[in-house]
């Protein structure tokens, strides 16, 4: 069995408080068919989506970048018809809140993971060089096959983008891949 973790395609990452923009939202349909192919193919499809609470100055994100992802905002929901993929297959996908960059940090997805022997798990989503990057790493560190889709995962930083996509095969040996 393999796993799609979906990180961070939310409102807010895409075209709200914190926005990765144009690329982001070019991703939409390449993102929503590659997890639609997760549930049909019976993978453990994981939406990990960032977390944060209003007034919160103690996270360390809160001296980075602007509030975003706060509970119970609009700009937290998914974003587009990821929504509604997630609403037509509620019971196959499993929604993880995550509080720092990595879904690993703090979170019970490692053990989610083993519980299932899966063994290999597959990338996409926002900011390739942040939180896709900081859950790559993770994923590497506890010996995880990792796939990253270059067209599931996007940046407001193309060179950094570039560089993470380049970091993830040079030094994660991870397989970087297009969906189609």
């Amino acid at each position: 069995m393999k796993a799609l973790l979906v990180v961070d395609y939310t409102k807010d990452f895409v075209d709200g408080k914190l926005p990765v923009g144009e690329p982001a939202i070019l991703l939409e349909s390449a993102i929503c068919q590659i997890t639609e192919q997760a549930v049909e193919q019976d993978d453990f499809v994981v939406m990990a989506v960032d977390l944060h609470e209003e007034g919160d100055t103690l996270h360390p994100e809160s001296k980075l970048f602007p509030p975003h992802n706060i509970r119970d905002t609009e700009g937290r929901h998914l974003y587009g018809k990821l929504a509604d993929v997630y609403e037509r297959h509620r019971d196959r996908i499993y929604w993880m809140d995550k509080t720092r960059y990595s879904a690993f940090c703090g979170t019970d997805l490692d053990q989610k993971l083993r519980e299932r022997g899966i063994t290999e798990i597959a990338i996409i989503g926002v900011c390739t060089d942040i939180c896709v990057l900081h859950t790559a790493v993770d994923a590497y560190n506890k010996g995880y096959a990792i796939t990253v889709y270059e067209d599931g995962v996007a940046s407001f930083n193309p060179e950094g983008h570039a560089w993470a996509l380049g970091h993830f095969r040079a030094a994660l040996g991870a397989n970087v891949t297009s969906s189609r």
